[in-house]
């Protein structure tokens, strides 16, 4: 299974490897969902709090994105589809720094 920084931080996948920003994944990695959000980096706060399963982390990120775009999510489901991420991928086997 993917870990979680390996899945805060992934661009991409290709079959069952995921392809990670490695330069994110070592600057911002000790960060929380919610400071990932206050930085406004939505979709790697969407993956931390995706993959711990924090219902406050997804209802504090929507307050922040909605702060802080004219685009506004009226759910956290709204904002998972909005940056395409719904599910930690149990089939990713290898992971790709880039």
């Amino acid at each position: 299974m993917i870990s979680r920084e390996d899945f805060t931080f992934t661009i991409g996948y290709r079959g069952n490897t995921a392809i990670v920003n490695g330069l994110l994944k070592r600057k911002y990695s000790k960060l929380s969902a919610n400071e990932l959000a206050e930085r406004g980096m939505f979709k790697s706060a969407i993956c931390y709090a995706l993959y711990t399963s924090g219902e406050e982390e997804f209802r504090n990120i929507l307050a922040f994105y909605n702060e802080q775009t004219e685009y506004k999510a009226d759910s956290v489901e709204d904002l998972k589809r909005i940056f395409g991420v719904t599910r930690v991928p149990e089939e990713v086997s290898r992971v790709i720094s880039l």
